[in-house]
């Protein structure tokens, strides 16, 4: 269901961008499951999207929830129908349950996105 919403949501975007010059973001994803991993291991993941919109797209400030998540923007615009990538690194040496919010601010039409990360880091299990 949430992702019939984000394809119509995103299809009204891009219909109401086709007659002005205005970016349009449009994530693949917009939640990385993590799934169950071991303490330790790499917590790099991307976000990629695609600025389906006729204008250069400008990421201008992407934030994390906490200071165990670490986000990093592209840093030059985005040509339109070209795509890139939002990083992010979480610390792994953290073991629990992974809830996080990545916050991205840009011009695009809809100016603040609101990405997810969730997962659990488990302790090694020792083997027998």
């Amino acid at each position: 269901m949430k992702r019939i919403f984000l394809f119509f949501f995103t299809v009204v975007l891009s219909l109401a961008a086709a007659g002005q010059d205005i970016a349009v973001i449009t994530f693949d994803s917009l939640t990385i499951d993590y799934g169950t991993i071991v303490k330790g291991t790499d917590g790099i993941r991307q976000f990629k999207f695609t600025n389906t919109g006729n204008s250069e797209l400008q990421i201008t400030q992407v934030r994390s929830s906490c200071g165990c998540t670490i986000p990093k923007k592209p840093d030059s615009p985005i040509a339109p129908g070209a795509s890139d990538i939002i990083e992010v690194k979480y610390d792994t040496k953290r073991v629990g349950p992974i809830r996080k919010t990545i916050t991205v601010a840009s011009n695009a039409s809809v100016p603040m996105v609101a990405l997810k990360i969730k997962g659990e880091v488990i302790e090694e299990v020792p083997e027998e």
